[in-house]
């Protein structure tokens, strides 16, 4: 196999015409490159050099290789200028996945961030799978996730950034008793027909785990996995329910939202980022906007923590 850097010395002898003059460039001792030379011609086989006067000039053999050594220093040239830009997060790609009531609080604002700061970065857009939401983050199929964090939700390969504490709050038909508060305890919801907004999963467990601290469970008439339609079985009389805030930034006029105590169910909200990728100015800095989208955003939500420190 031939040496790359035997053929840019070559490459400098042919161009200059004499061993001294590409000594002389390289910042080579003459006898260096001359050492450079005779193992080059023992690689290939065959002389690639000739004596002419007091210069050399290449054979055939040698002038096909300084063409080649053009190309590979060339090729060179480009890797390295794309490696930069890559470095300083000009080019790239990105794989983020997210769940559904995410996507247009956080993601796409911090998404509308980095086409504009990183506009040469490609981003793949995905739902999380929502029985193993981190699971594509672990084994390197994506660099970043928006996750509701539970207990369980551990793994190699990555790190865990808080984004938001998301409250749940009681969603009540208009005319309910309870509607004129302006703060509802949980235990005060125990009598009442539920209506269901979340799947089984993370999003159901802190509504589930607030109820018993309250000494009831929730007795679910219908169910539903979409926050307009359960905003919507509520406003027609058929139950009340308790929403996230990123659940509620659309709101049915036909009922009355209002906090809850004692407990007061919260789900986590956090970016699973690949430990591999941290260190890419564009995640680190999709990162940030995610953390100033959590801030930002009308739903009430809590932010402690600074973008920059993992969980």
């Amino acid at each position: 196999m031939l040496d790359v850097r035997r053929l840019h010395v070559l490459r400098a002898v042919v161009t200059s015409g004499s061993i001294t003059a590409a000594a002389a460039h390289l910042g080579y001792t003459p006898s260096a490159v001359s050492q450079q030379m005779a193992a080059l011609e023992k690689q290939a086989g065959t002389a690639l050099l000739e004596r002419v006067g007091r210069g050399v000039r290449p054979t055939a053999a040698g002038s096909l290789l300084t063409e080649h050594a053009a190309l590979i220093g060339a090729a060179v040239a480009r890797a390295e200028s794309a490696l930069a830009d890559l470095r300083a997060g000009r080019t790239g790609s990105l794989s983020v996945r997210y769940f559904a009531t995410a996507g247009s609080t956080l993601v796409a604002p911090a998404l509308a961030w980095l086409r504009t700061e990183h506009p040469g970065v490609r981003v793949d857009l995905g739902l999380t799978d929502p029985r193993d939401p981190v699971r594509e983050v672990a084994r390197g199929d994506a660099d970043l996730a928006v996750v509701i964090r539970t207990r369980g939700l551990v793994g190699d390969g990555f790190r865990l950034v808080h984004l938001l504490d998301d409250p749940y709050a009681a969603v009540l038909p208009l005319g309910h008793p309870l509607a004129g508060e302006d703060v509802i305890g949980l235990h005060e919801l125990s009598g009442e027909r539920w209506v269901g907004s979340e799947p089984p999963g993370p999003c159901l467990e802190p509504v589930l785990e607030a109820c018993a601290a309250a000494g009831f469970s929730p007795g679910f008439v219908i169910q539903s996995e979409d926050y307009a339609t359960a905003q919507g079985f509520v406003a027609a009389g058929l139950g009340i329910g308790l929403m996230p805030g990123l659940g509620l930034r659309a709101r049915h006029p036909g009922v009355v939202v209002r906090p809850v105590r004692d407990p007061e169910p919260v789900r986590v909200i956090s970016a699973a980022a690949r430990e591999s990728a941290t260190g890419q100015p564009a995640l680190r800095g999709l990162l940030a906007a995610l953390r100033e989208a959590a801030t930002a955003g009308p739903w009430g939500g809590t932010r402690t923590r600074t973008a920059a420190a993992p969980d």
